[in-house]
């Protein structure tokens, strides 16, 4: 596997849905990484969305969602890889929706061990499970990493880096975590970050270049995400992020 770009976006419409979904091949991209409302109208009816949308390669490589790990939430994540399944999907990128100031330590392996065992599930769907670390999440300081990981079963849940969350987070060195978690990173989503606000890639104040050092130097294959939620127009980031992506990555090497 080589590296291969995505793009994910919010959409407030179909219309805006469509000219994402339509596009993204266009503008160079071989995925989106669809946010939950892109794929919410379909989630009962995969059949509909391979009519409408099955015709493009890697439309759905990966399914971002949300939520907790009580019973509704169990519910949902594994309603959610039944869909995956049907539709193709690689991956499954969790956030999970609990505030960091209500999580102790032993919390974090608590859920390490639930989201375990809902990665060998995802894996019987033939689905990766990918936690995606927020501001204000469980896993979201330096130490919180180490103590989800070090709980993980070998093999069952990857990690998601957002580039901008770990600025948010207080994470000044994201070319370090990158270096010692990269046996477990199976996705990035990229994006800027300036003034308390997400900005379109190469907008912001984050310096890329040494989170892009460390992407080569570990060796990394697979997604690569522009995580596009700056409120800018659709066509403008799926521009501007395709020409930062391969600039960055193609001039570090």
């Amino acid at each position: 596997m080589t590296i291969k770009y995505a793009f994910s976006r919010p959409t407030a419409s179909d219309e805006e849905r469509n000219l994402l979904f339509n596009d993204y091949q266009k503008a160079g991209y071989a995925g989106l990484q669809l946010k939950g409302g892109q794929y919410a109208p379909y989630l009962f009816q995969p059949e509909r969305f391979i009519e409408e949308w099955g015709h493009r390669e890697g439309i759905a490589s990966a399914l971002i969602t949300g939520g907790g790990l009580d019973e509704q939430g169990l519910r949902n994540l594994r309603e959610l890889f039944q869909f995956g399944q049907k539709i193709g999907s690689e991956m499954i990128v969790f956030c999970h929706g609990v505030s960091r100031s209500q999580v102790t330590a032993e919390d974090i392996r608590t859920y390490a061990d639930c989201l375990s065992e809902l990665g060998k599930e995802a894996q019987q769907h033939g689905l990766k499970l990918s936690l995606h670390h927020h501001y204000d999440q469980p896993v979201m300081y330096r130490e919180d990493f180490d103590i989800f990981f070090d709980r993980i079963q070998q093999g069952t849940v990857g990690l998601t880096i957002d580039t901008a969350h770990l600025v948010k987070s207080g994470i000044g060195n994201s070319a370090e975590l990158i270096r010692s978690f990269a046996s477990v990173i199976d996705n990035y989503h990229l994006k800027d970050f300036a003034a308390g606000d997400w900005q379109i890639l190469g907008r912001g104040v984050i310096d890329f270049e040494p989170i892009f050092a460390a992407i080569i130097d570990t060796s990394y294959r697979g997604w690569i995400s522009a995580d596009e939620e700056s409120g800018g127009s659709i066509v403008e980031g799926l521009d501007e992020c395709i020409r930062f992506l391969r600039h960055g990555l193609q001039s570090t090497k």
